[in-house]
């Protein structure tokens, strides 16, 4: 059994997504070890290279999350944006209903991470990111959302 909650461990660490880090705002402090934070942070969504989402996202301080051993509270909000020329794949035109995973970042030391899902509704030609927290056993219904219509480009003469 601890083999396999390692192995789960390691696992949860290598397979986060990259984010760039734009911002912080403490929100408590402690005493001892970090305060507690607002994170914001950017990353591009791999499949769709001309869209940027931010999240913002609670991170708990102190000793424990110093260590890397707290976990965060599932407080997050999204807001993606079309920042350049837009071309759908057939695989995202006829995406998992259940959505693709475009970012993950792990929250606790094993059982929890937040996630960031994407949508194509074809029908109003748009978006839809959706960020939510999973845990193995019980997670949240804290969510939020952002949608990014697709629109033209204006052709920039370059």
């Amino acid at each position: 059994m601890r083999k396999i909650l390692l192995i789960t461990a390691l696992c949860g660490l290598f397979a986060t997504a990259m984010a760039e880090e734009i911002a912080t705002v403490s929100t408590k402090f402690k005493l001892l070890g970090p305060n507690d934070k607002i994170l914001v942070e950017v990353f591009d969504d791999e499949a769709i290279p001309s869209v940027a989402c931010y999240l913002s996202r609670a991170k708990t301080g102190g000793i424990s999350g110093a260590i890397g051993v707290a976990e965060d509270r599932s407080d997050a909000a999204i807001a993606c944006r079309q920042i350049g020329p837009v071309r759908l794949t057939e695989e995202i035109r006829t995406g998992k209903a259940d959505g693709d995973v475009v970012f993950k970042k792990r929250t606790s030391l094993i059982f929890k991470s937040m996630q960031v899902v994407r949508f194509y509704d074809p029908r109003r030609h748009v978006l839809v990111y959706l960020t939510y927290s999973d845990r193995i056993i019980e997670g949240s219904p804290k969510n939020s959302i952002s949608v990014v219509p697709i629109q033209p480009w204006p052709d920039t003469g370059t």
